[in-house]
Parts: structure tokens; C-alpha cells; sequence
């Protein structure tokens, strides 16, 4: 889809408007260095930690390995001490330890302490595809779900029958190093959610071809951060085949191509939507990147802008009762599900699911009655 090209694209016109920017890369398949044809190893260890493009411009890849190092130890050790108990090895114990979630906190932990030191004015994620982003955007909530419900039981079961278990099992139990990493990793998370949630701080730009399985990833995707509380304020349509294209070859494409554009527009409205090009070479390093930007971004426009401030939910009070009103663009009826979970609604669509925590007014409500209009999906909550 070339979101590693406009993503590194964005930066360099960010930082030619002045604005302190990090190009981050979230996706575990890293090519951010490779967009600016830097002369890196292959896995690109200098870019680790934030790389200096210009004065105003850096890049980071989230390296696992160093981040186990800086964030993980206790809860590392202790997996590949429980893995080398199967027989495998030291190196296969290591590369197994790399727990699914890892990377995506490590970025995260990252953009919090950037945003507390103040170290840029713009943060730009080049994210890994729809289900990889999914987990990511979800990692907030699952975590503070886990911390509130899960923790404190288990650490407490554990330190009680840990003097005796360990006597007797072949594998010891965590020890308190391994619940007090745990805690600090959180503890360098709090704030992250309500960051990523406020569309003055934070917007999500969808990266999608004019191509009809791609189409249909976006949609998915544009639903699920709209469940997730992040606001998507433009949708960028990448390799659009130029007028200048004639060629008898291209006609079915350019065809095709139409009517998706079409589809495009009138789905994503009153979302912006923009067109970038197919370029008649490959877009690398620097120079064909401030051609891309200029085809990205008109002469003036500052992508720092915030386009979109719609809150994906809110909360009210209509006619006597309590409402949640959530944006569901191209959900169907049949395709949603609720249901009350303590102080949190939860909604459902397809295989995702998503806690929305209730204020204190509405916490002892019930949902009584869903409807779902004009892509906004309303729960009326009333006392059960």
C-alpha cells in the first residue's frame, strides 16, 4: 500500500514547516530505513533509537531485542527459564520469550516518555497492517483490564502458595521481581490510552490502493479504531493511475480503478480523502520522498493540522434516560452485539470486541434498547 513511503513523506514535509518530528515504525517487518535508503545493516540496529534525518527529522524502529534488555528483563527471564525446562535451547528459549504485545507496548512506552520530555512536536507511527494495528490501539485497554481484574488476585495467590509449589513443581513460580516489572511497565503506560483517544492530540490517516480487497481491509479497519475511540481524520488512496496514462493496457484498471475511487468517496464522507499517484519510479530516499510529499500535501498545507475532532462516543441524557452513542461506519445490524459488564458496556462486531467504560452515573445502568441509525449506533441505558 507504500504506508512506510507516505508516512516517511509526511515527516520530511513536517520538518520542513518546522515542527520537531520522530518517524516512528511500528511494524515488526521494519523498512523505514530502507524508505530513506540509508546504508544500515539489514535489520538496521542504528535506527534503534531515534536517528537523525535533518535537524528537525529523526526515524526509530522499535528493536525487541533492546527493548527486552530496557523494559522486559524480569518477565523475559522468567519465560525462557520456564521454556528451557522443555529441553530446547538457550537461543530458542530467547527467541520464543518474545511475547505477542511486546513490541506495540515498547512503542507505546516510547511515545509516552517523548510526550513527557517533550522531545517533538510531531509523532508520526508508521503502523503494521489492519490485524497487527488492531492489537496495538487495544493494548491500553486489555492492560488496564488485566491490572484492575487479573493482578492483584494472581500475585496474591501466587505469593501464598509459592513457598510450597516451588518445593514441588518442576517449574518455579514467578517471583515478586516478575509482578514488579510488570507494574513499572504500566506505570510508564498511564496516559498513553487517553492520548491516543483525543482527537485533538492524536488522528489515524488510513493508507489504502483503489483496488476492491483493499477497499474492504480499510473499511474493517476504519470501523475498529472507530470502536477503539480514535478518530480517523483522512484516508490517503495510494498508486492512483495518472491521466497521463493512455495506454490501451491500463484500461481495465483505470476502469476498475473508477469505481472504487467512486466507492471510496462516498463511504469515507465526510471524511477528507486523498489521491497520490502512481510514480514512474520507485519512491526512495530522500528526494523522490519531497516529490511524494508534494503530491501528498498542497502547497501550504500543514499535515500537523487537525481535521477531525468527532469523538467516536459520547455520552447523554435524552428524554428521561441515559444514552451511549457510538460511530459504527458500514456496520450492519445483524452484525452488532452488547452486553453489560460491570461498570462497562461492551460491544461487539465480528471477531472484536470493545470495553467502553461507563462514568459513575451510568455504571449501575443496564442497556435496554440499541438502534442503529445513519452509522451511529445508540444504546439506551436505563436501570435493570
Amino acid at each position: 500500500m507504500g504506508k512506510t513511503s507516505l508516512a516517511a513523506a509526511t515527516g520530511l514535509e513536517l520538518s520542513r514547516l518546522g515542527h520537531r518530528t520522530l518517524v516512528m515504525s511500528v511494524d515488526p517487518a521494519h523498512s523505514l530505513a530502507d524508505a530513506f535508503d540509508l546504508e544500515t545493516d539489514l535489520f538496521h540496529g542504528t535506527t534503534s533509537d531515534p536517528h537523525p534525518i535533518t535537524d528537525r527529522l529523526s526515524i526509530h524502529e522499535v528493536n525487541i531485542q533492546k527493548e527486552i534488555k530496557r523494559h522486559w528483563k524480569e518477565i523475559s527471564s522468567y519465560v525462557v527459564s520456564v521454556l528451557r525446562t522443555t529441553g530446547i535451547s538457550d537461543v530458542e528459549a530467547e527467541e520464543l520469550a518474545i511475547l505477542p504485545g511486546m513490541e506495540e507496548l515498547s512503542a507505546m512506552m516510547w511515545v509516552n516518555q517523548f510526550r513527557r520530555e517533550d522531545m517533538y512536536d510531531v509523532i508520526v507511527l508508521d503502523c503494521a497492517p489492519t490485524a497487527e494495528s488492531m492489537r496495538f490501539v487495544s493494548m491500553p485497554t486489555t492492560l488496564e483490564w488485566y491490572m484492575k481484574h487479573i493482578f492483584p488476585f494472581q500475585r496474591g495467590i501466587i505469593r501464598a502458595v509459592r513457598p510450597i509449589a516451588n518445593r514441588v513443581s518442576p517449574v518455579e513460580l514467578p517471583t515478586e521481581g516478575y509482578f514488579s516489572n510488570i507494574q513499572q511497565l504500566f506505570a510508564k503506560l498511564d496516559g498513553i490510552a487517553e492520548l491516543l483517544e483525543d482527537p485533538a492530540c492524536t488522528s489515524v490517516r488510513l493508507v489504502t490502493n483503489p483496488e476492491r480487497m483493499v477497499l474492504r481491509e480499510t473499511q474493517r479497519a476504519f470501523v475498529y479504531f472507530s470502536l477503539h475511540g480514535l478518530t480517523v481524520d483522512s484516508v490517503i488512496v495510494n498508486r492512483v493511475l495518472p491521466q497521463a496514462v493512455t495506454d490501451a493496457w491500463f484500461e481495465e484498471w483505470r476502469a476498475s480503478q473508477a469505481r472504487v475511487l467512486e466507492e471510496i468517496d462516498a463511504y469515507f464522507a465526510p471524511v477528507e480523502v486523498k489521491r497520490v499517484p502512481l510514480f514512474t519510479h520507485e519512491v526512495l530516499g530522500r528526494e523522490r520522498l519531497e516529490d511524494l510529499a508534494r503530491a501528498l500535501y498542497a502547497a501550504g498545507e500543514d499535515p500537523a493540522r487537525v481535521a477531525r475532532t468527532e469523538a467516536p462516543y459520547t455520552f447523554g441524557k435524552q428524554d428521561g434516560h441515559y444514552e451511549v452513542k457510538l460511530r459504527l461506519p458500514f456496520a450492519a445490524k445483524g452484525e452488532v452485539g452488547l452486553f453489560k459488564k460491570g461498570d462497562e458496556l461492551v460491544v461487539e462486531i465480528g471477531t472484536l470486541r470493545r470495553h467502553i467504560g461507563l462514568p459513575t452515573s451510568m455504571a449501575g445502568l443496564a442497556p435496554t434498547r440499541a438502534k442503529l441509525e445513519n452509522r451511529i449506533l445508540t444504546v439506551e441505558m436505563k436501570e435493570s
